[in-house]
């Protein structure tokens, strides 16, 4: 049996991945945000206020109300804009799909961790 190499099929799949019509939506719809100054400036300005959240909250500080309601105001914000609201909707499209294949990525574990648990039942 010819050994498989797990990285080739792991850089196969991101090349397929590449030319998926989900991430060619989010590249296009990227192209359009960055297309227009002022969605891009406000399109950065969330990205940043989400980034600043997250880093909080890794690093166990306290989100102030302040930070919420200006993390609102920007959601807000890009959600008026159709340009973005059309990204974040492929990005969501391209969230699931991931999520699709990590499901059967996890199936080897799955299949043997289960195999055990019914073992152990029996």
């Amino acid at each position: 049996m010819a050994e498989v190499n797990i990285y080739d099929k792991a850089n196969e799949l991101e090349q397929t991945l590449r030319e998926s019509e989900e991430y060619n939506k989010i590249k296009e719809q990227y192209e359009k945000v960055n297309a227009n100054p002022e969605t891009k400036q406000l399109f950065d300005e969330f990205r940043e206020v989400q980034l600043e959240l997250q880093t909080k909250q890794m690093q166990g500080e306290e989100i102030s109300e302040l930070d919420i309601a200006r993390a609102q105001k920007s959601a807000q914000e890009i959600e008026q804009n159709d340009t973005i609201a059309e990204l974040m909707q492929a990005e969501q499209a391209m969230s699931q799909l991931i999520q699709d294949l990590n499901r059967v990525i996890m199936r080897p574990l799955e299949d043997i961790y289960g195999s055990l648990e019914e073992n152990q039942e029996g």
